[in-house]
């Protein structure tokens, strides 16, 4: 979602995003003066992107094998931080590309739809994958059991990132990966 929302801010908002920036907050600059985007600014140009744009986003690399791979051992569910508002528009773009798993939006910390989640499926392993450290940190408080992968499988912005301390591992590449995960439901 990185690349093409930097890609889309660029094009049509002469913004530019530095991803190597950790806090997303100060990470858009307008380029006719140089100052920050404003932080209620920045939720309003996620939704624009997301209601416009969800078709700029591309598979990472080996994602849909791995994605495949692990179907064949466990239910798969995308927990994605979008409102439901766009929850139609990613499952499309999903299915667009070969992704059909469920869909679930949140908003907030992940930990306890994870929780809900293993409630629900009542499953003999979890993992839950993400590139966001608070999110390993929420699944840690409310799902301790679930296997925990930190993953930023973009590689502008997984060289700016530390690793999740709550994470039990971090691999950024799907094909890498896929060992690992396949392995917690031995």
């Amino acid at each position: 979602m990185v690349t093409p929302f930097g890609e889309w801010l660029d094009q049509e908002h002469a913004i530019d995003f530095a991803m190597e920036r950790p806090d997303f907050s100060a990470a858009l600059t307008r380029r006719a003066d140089s100052s920050t985007v404003a932080e209620e600014h920045i939720g309003p140009l996620l939704d624009a992107f997301f209601t416009t744009e969800m078709h700029r986003q591309t598979l990472v690399p080996h994602v849909q094998h791995a994605l495949a791979t692990i179907a064949e051992l466990a239910d798969i569910v995308v927990l994605t931080n979008l409102t439901d508002q766009f929850h139609a528009g990613r499952v499309a773009q999903l299915e667009a590309v070969g992704i059909r798993h469920r869909v679930q939006c949140n908003q907030g910390g992940k930990g306890r739809p994870v929780a809900d989640l293993v409630a629900e499926y009542r499953p003999s392993a979890t993992v839950f994958v993400d590139d966001l450290a608070q999110h390993h940190g929420s699944v840690a408080r409310h799902a301790p059991e679930v296997w925990r992968l930190h993953m930023v499988a973009e590689p502008r912005i997984a060289r700016h990132r530390a690793a999740a301390p709550d994470a039990h591992a971090r691999i950024d590449d799907w094909a890498e990966a896929l060992p690992w995960i396949v392995s917690r439901f031995a």
